[in-house]
């Protein structure tokens, strides 16, 4: 899994401008997601994004020469054509990305809403909570999920996108009773 906003001992870099334009890009962030477990070549993100592989391939060389994506020894194709398996490296894990929050709930809406409506899943809601509650929460769901994260592979397994966020409700004043 990507850890964008991982808690670390190290402080986080900041972005470079470069590394910033990379990222403030949906799509890009939907090709990290994607070669996050597995690498993939250009043709497979072209067809797992529906776009066309001219398209995918200016984004992938944006994230390989920013460092988001690193290329591995080229192959050759079931058509002997050469490709080259992209998969992400952990440059976010120790880098500050900033405000990102725009293209990743965009790379996130976007894989959700092509996912069939039996396979969804959205959990949505307001708690009260203390600002230590809602710190505990925050920290109890990254060591869930890094707990699945860290869990070997089953043959069965496949990929699921998923996005946890929070942010203070706008204060509506209570009538007293």
């Amino acid at each position: 899994m990507t850890r964008a906003e991982s808690v670390g001992p190290e402080p986080k870099r900041a972005l470079t401008d470069p590394e910033a334009r990379a990222l403030a890009s949906s799509v890009r962030w939907r090709i990290i997601y994607l070669c996050d477990h597995e690498p993939l070549t250009n043709r497979a993100i072209a067809e797992a994004l529906e776009m066309p592989p001219a398209t995918t391939l200016h984004h992938v060389r944006t994230l390989r020469d920013t460092g988001f994506l690193e290329a591995l020894p080229a192959r050759r194709g079931n058509r002997g054509a050469k490709e080259i398996p992209y998969r992400t490296t952990d440059k976010l894990t120790n880098t500050n990305v900033g405000d990102v929050t725009d293209p990743v709930i965009g790379a996130f809406t976007t894989a959700f809403g092509q996912a069939p409506l039996s396979e969804r899943t959205l959990l949505h809601g307001t708690l009260m909570l203390t600002a230590e509650e809602m710190s505990e929460l925050t920290h109890r769901i990254d060591d869930l999920v890094l707990e699945y994260d860290n869990r070997p592979r089953q043959p069965e397994s496949r990929e699921w996108g998923i996005l946890v966020a929070s942010h203070p409700a706008r204060h509506v004043a209570r009538r007293q009773s």
